[in-house]
């Protein structure tokens, strides 16, 4: 029986989806359909496959995001491999490395390459189009699927089908093409033998290495010494960042695919299978809105959400009560920091707000007022001049880092559960209703030894309050700042 290993790439930022998606929290991590995280649905996608030797996934994802996506597999209780890119460079090198990372304890599996943030309302009809593809992909040609259009889309590439392969729609890649204008897009729908790319991907990992030494051998160079250099830390598994960051940034579609659709005796033949399957990349808040349920005036609302005499809205509440009267086509998403207000034919230019933010040194473009650390998580309440409030939750048994701060003091109170604090000298406990102080250039540390989440408040004060005020001298998770 073959063996089959998915491959999530999760990489990206999902700037469109702001404010809920953040460059340090980006949308892969964000439950935005059901219960599960776009990543965690991404993986849960195989459960169920039959007639195939299913194998660990491996996610290939930013370091940022190591601990957040070890901690959602976790809660999942799925055993997976975790591979680590020091910097983007795109998908090529992401699959080139997940490649070489599949084939180290023998064998050569046939890969199933999805990105982590794409939404697919239909499994089984998922999985059908897997077993379809498997057996092409087994002989090591390379597969992909293609979305029929119902529309002239202008934010997807396309695959021009070419010869059939059977009856039921596979053929032959005549070739990829670039995101269209949109009369060339509905010409390509009126056609009726384009698809658009879906970015997933099956083919044997060995076929992808030949391919890529044959299209790009600068990348499989790259990736080759990080990962002889690289190293494996538990579930992580790391490559070298000095090698890593002299791989060039290219796409699998640009880097490989077009090669391989134009054709050549040393490439693989490629296929196209076609894929209905409620398919969805979630690119921007209307595409979040198609693909989720409505009620009869067209409308989505989630969170403490009040509407009157509203139609095809998109309406999302974190924090507080959200009314909205009389609109129209429009996009309302509220969270502790942020609010948006779009039209919906407009939600492609969010972008341009995270741009602008970054420009103007906002942390609202790449952080949550909430944000999650591999101990778990703190929320910053409030802010003034030279104070700073945070909510703090500590894991069961996890630790912060052993630290010290040249510019503030810090008031801990707890409010739940028992702190173990280390300060200076001196190790104590403290527990619900008690507080500490900890002075200005004092090493401490703060852990929890308890089987409950430590729940504390936390009152900074000083001259300057930045998170980058944190000198560390020891710390369980690897981390040398953040």
């Amino acid at each position: 029986m073959q063996s089959l290993i998915p491959v999530v790439l999760s990489g990206g930022s999902g700037t469109r989806l702001w404010p809920l998606s953040r460059e340090k929290y980006p949308k892969q991590l964000l439950p935005l359909i059901g219960e599960d995280s776009l990543l965690q649905a991404t993986v849960r996608r195989m459960e169920g496959l039959k007639d195939v030797q299913l194998g660990a996934p491996l996610v290939v994802c930013n370091e940022e995001y190591r601990f957040v996506i070890a901690e959602q597999l976790r809660l999942m209780g799925k055993k997976s491999s975790i591979l680590l890119e020091p910097v983007g460079r795109n998908t090529a090198p992401a699959l080139t490395l997940a490649a070489l990372a599949a084939l180290r304890e023998g064998g050569d599996p046939v890969l199933l390459v999805m990105p982590a943030d794409h939404v697919i309302v239909d499994t089984k009809s998922f999985q059908a189009a897997v077993h379809k593809g498997m057996t092409l992909a087994a002989e090591g040609e390379v597969v992909t699927f293609g979305i029929r259009p119902d529309s002239p889309e202008t934010g997807y590439g396309y695959i021009q089908s070419g010869e059939p392969l059977d009856d039921e729609g596979a053929c032959r890649i005549a070739r990829f093409v670039e995101k269209p204008d949109l009369a060339t897009a509905q010409a390509y729908v009126d056609a009726g033998f384009y698809f658009w790319n879906s970015g997933l991907f099956m083919l044997r990992a060995s076929v992808w290495l030949s391919a890529i030494a044959f299209c790009r051998p600068d990348i499989l160079a790259a990736c080759r010494a990080a990962w002889e250099q690289g190293s494996i830390d538990g579930d992580f598994l790391r490559v070298s960042r000095d090698a890593f960051m002299q791989c060039p940034t290219d796409s699998i579609d640009y880097a490989v695919m077009e090669r391989i659709a134009a054709g050549g005796s040393s490439l693989p033949a490629s296929a196209v299978i076609p894929l209905s399957a409620g398919w969805s990349d979630v690119g921007a808040w209307d595409s979040l809105w198609e693909v989720l349920p409505k009620d009869h005036d067209g409308n989505v609302s989630q969170g403490d959400v009040m509407l009157h005499d509203c139609h095809d809205v998109l309406v999302m509440s974190e924090d507080r009560l959200v009314a909205c009267v009389g609109v129209e086509d429009m996009v309302v998403v509220e969270t502790p920091d942020a609010i948006l207000v779009a039209h919906m034919s407009r939600t492609q230019d969010v972008k341009k707000i995270v741009d602008d933010l970054k420009h103007r040194g906002r942390p609202e473009g790449q952080l949550h007022r909430k944000v999650f650390r591999p101990w778990g998580w703190y929320d910053g309440v409030d802010s003034g001049e030279r104070f700073q409030v945070k909510r703090i939750v500590v894991k069961p048994g996890a630790a912060l880092s052993l630290q010290m701060h040249h510019h503030r003091a810090e008031h801990w109170i707890v409010v739940r559960g028992t702190a173990q604090v280390m300060r200076g000298d001196e190790t104590y406990l403290v527990s619900e209703n008690e507080s500490t102080f900890i002075p200005l250039g004092t090493r401490h540390r703060l852990e929890n030894p308890g089987c409950v989440p430590l729940e504390m408040i936390e009152v900074q004060s000083g001259s300057y309050l930045g998170e980058d005020d944190i000198v560390r001298f020891e710390d369980a998770y690897g981390r040398k700042e953040g």
